[in-house]
């Protein structure tokens, strides 16, 4: 997997433009979110593709108007999962379409939105330190992600579900490369998934990198690592995963639940 994802950084340019020709059909435009999309479409090892409209990821939806809520009515969403912790939820509460159910998994994002935390941070990075421990610690995965692979398998065939966080990047990254994973798609889409960020992002992430720079007396570099999706980043994720499970189909199945009945069931309701 690390020479797949050392391959994908080469070809960026290639995902880029891969993405944006896709985003025609994976991007749901909405007036006050951002970087919210489809993880349908993808194809998997056997063939099959992962089903349309039925798994969304996304950034922040604290801003959505009664427009965008009508919107995500008419996609059926019945569940939406917030890795967001309480300073961030406090901050920007979530606003979810009728009939909808959020579920709160905060795990290892408890001090994340606190300004004295932040402040703490960014005086002890260095270079890419902060993101790189933050997607290589393991510890609150479990917490935070089994309970996502339990929706999933619980939700009704006809309804949809929304799992995201602040950015849409980190944590809902992570979340949708596990799930593609576990789905059979390759590592390389799984990456191209990732990176696709930086462009649905694009002009968001020009806005947040000044306001970091403002707010925490950030360099700029520091700053535009801070809100890129780089592929280290995920790289440091399945490294962890690997170095301490040996495997990530073994990590998936002791620490996330994710049995290979389980595993199966997901697969025949999520591909075709």
């Amino acid at each position: 997997m690390r020479k797949v994802f050392v391959l994908v950084a080469c070809i960026f340019p290639y995902v880029l433009n891969a993405q944006i020709a896709d985003s025609a059909k994976r991007e749901v435009k909405l007036q006050g979110a951002i970087n919210f999309r489809d993880v349908g479409g993808y194809i998997t090892k056997e063939g099959k593709h992962v089903k349309w409209g039925k798994i969304y990821r996304s950034a922040a939806i604290n801003k959505l108007t009664e427009q965008d809520l009508q919107k995500l009515q008419s996609l059926h969403l019945a569940y939406i999962l917030d890795f967001r912790g309480p300073y961030e939820v406090q901050a920007a509460p979530d606003k979810i379409p009728a009939g909808a159910i959020r579920i709160s998994l905060p795990a290892g994002s408890e001090n994340i939105g606190d300004s004295n935390y932040m402040k703490t941070m960014v005086k002890s990075m260095r270079n890419d330190s902060a993101l790189l421990q933050f997607y290589s610690v393991l510890t609150p995965f479990p917490a935070r992600y089994t309970p996502l692979f339990d929706e999933l398998l619980q939700a009704n065939p006809d309804s949809a579900l929304l799992f995201h966080c602040s950015a849409g990047k980190d944590r809902t990254g992570i979340a949708a490369a596990l799930i593609l994973y576990a789905l059979g798609v390759d590592e390389q889409t799984i990456m191209q998934d990732y990176l696709a960020t930086n462009y649905y992002r694009r002009t968001e992430n020009e806005r947040s990198i000044k306001g970091m720079m403002q707010a925490y007396n950030m360099d700029e570099t520091t700053a535009k690592g801070m809100m890129a999706a780089k592929p280290l980043y995920l790289q440091a994720t399945f490294q962890s995963i690997e170095k301490q499970y040996g495997s990530v189909d073994h990590y998936l199945e002791t620490e996330l639940g994710l049995t290979p009945s389980k595993r199966k069931a997901l697969q025949k309701k999520f591909t075709e």
